[in-house]
């Protein structure tokens, strides 16, 4: 697999423009951009350098966050966005419980309502929507939270929806293997970095693969064998590596 940088990773020490050019610079030709950063830089100009420089966009971060109040406004923007940039996926960190709710049950089923309103418009753009678990520890973030949950998701769904499989969310789960091997030709990304023997911050201390827990060649055997064959992207969340993150990052 070729390497991408999801921007998030640099997010403190390069804007947009710069990561693009630090990838070309370095030969990693995927990149995975987050929206903030687009619309700083502007769309059409995000495009034109992306092109410029032979990148690839593998995944555009993020849609999701169905607990707010504009999330189908916003969802339906990324979208856009996502068909701009060619996004092989638009990446859907899907928010947690409603405020001062504790009904992991109600919220999931939001969650699914809410992918369901906006799958017709992802169709008719040509974007597939990737539902990401995150690690129990971040349900305030995502109430979806093993791939299992997110694959009966797509089961309910139907075409349009696939999953991003990232190591730093999922690499706990006994079941993993059985479901990536379910998830097949549905997984959309895959995403890299590793779990610090010692984390001090649960969100913000994630380390450099081959730095941690995370036995990284054999779960991408898996994903390899369930039909991925795209790009591996490398995201790290780390204060010690980067300074502090932007309180936005999920």
């Amino acid at each position: 697999m070729d390497l991408s940088l999801n921007t998030a990773t640099t997010r403190t020490q390069w804007n947009l423009a710069q990561a693009i050019d630090g990838c070309a610079r370095h030969e990693i030709r995927g990149i995975a951009p987050w929206r903030d950063q687009v619309a700083a830089l502007g769309l059409k100009k995000t495009k034109q350098l992306i092109d410029e420089n032979g990148l690839t966009v593998t995944g555009l971060c993020r849609g999701g966050f169905f607990a707010e109040k504009d999330w189908k406004s916003d969802n339906l923007r990324a979208i856009e966005e996502a068909h701009e940039l060619g996004a092989p996926a638009l990446i859907l960190v899907v928010g947690g419980m409603a405020p001062s709710s504790k009904d992991l049950a109600s919220s999931r089923k939001h969650i699914q309502d809410c992918i369901a309103n906006i799958l017709p418009e992802a169709r008719k753009a040509g974007v597939p929507l990737a539902i990401e678990p995150l690690h129990p520890m971040q349900v305030t973030r995502a109430a979806v939270n093993t791939l299992e949950q997110a694959l009966d998701m797509c089961d309910a769904l139907g075409a349009g929806v696939g999953v991003a499989v990232d190591v730093y969310h999922l690499w706990w789960d006994p079941k993993l293997e059985a479901q990536i091997k379910r998830a097949g030709k549905r997984v959309l990304g895959y995403h890299i970095c590793d779990w610090l023997p010692q984390t001090r911050d649960l969100f913000n201390d994630r380390g450099m693969m081959g730095d941690g827990l995370i036995e990284l060649p054999l779960i991408r055997s898996w994903v390899e064998a369930a039909g991925y064959a795209g790009f591996q992207e490398v995201e790290i969340f780390s204060e010690h590596l980067q300074g502090p993150a932007p309180v936005l990052l999920t």
